[in-house]
């Protein structure tokens, strides 16, 4: 079951659209407090050659994430590092195995993964939020650390969300 509904992910994007630039650094020490993790993996980016214009994308959607997080219904607990690194071995291990698989076949995979996806609507707004800004194709390291970043936020929520779910 989804954890970030459809109208939850709507609203959010809504709301951070609106933010002023005090509002966003409102929100930003926000979850420095509650999600200092999350915070901190989007922050790092640039030592792995990730500029100040692209990092305005990963914190954005850290913005909007977060921002979804609050409206969740449910008080989730902080992402920890042990949990972060955990998502991102699945993560980097399922990227690997495509890399075996023929082209056809990863379109499909890629495809069915994002509609069984636990966090679909995040998964969505995170894909349509980098494609917008041209950083799917993956051209450079920091293109890959920022993409990496990005969607292990996701699978940090999908985890932290099928833990609360399942109690």
């Amino acid at each position: 079951m989804t954890l970030l509904t459809q109208a939850v992910m709507v609203r959010a994007t809504i709301e951070v659209n609106r933010m002023s630039a005090q509002q966003k650094v409102a929100l930003a020490d926000d979850i420095h407090a509650r999600q200092p993790n999350l915070l901190a993996s989007i922050l790092v980016l640039p030592r792995y050659g990730v500029d100040m214009l692209q990092l305005e994308v990963p914190i954005h959607v850290l913005l909007v994430a977060f921002q979804a997080m609050k409206h969740c219904g449910y008080a989730l607990p902080t992402i920890s590092d042990d949990v972060q690194e955990a998502c991102l071995q699945r993560l980097t291990a399922t990227m690997r195995f495509t890399e075996s698989v023929p082209p056809d076949l990863v379109e499909q995979m890629i495809t069915k993964s994002c509609i069984d996806h636990p966090e679909r609507y995040l998964l969505a707004f995170v894909y349509g939020h980098l494609g917008e800004h041209d950083l799917l194709r993956v051209r450079t390291d920091a293109e890959k650390y920022l993409l990496l970043a990005c969607l292990n936020l996701v699978e940090c929520v999908a985890y932290i969300g099928a833990r609360l779910q399942a109690k």
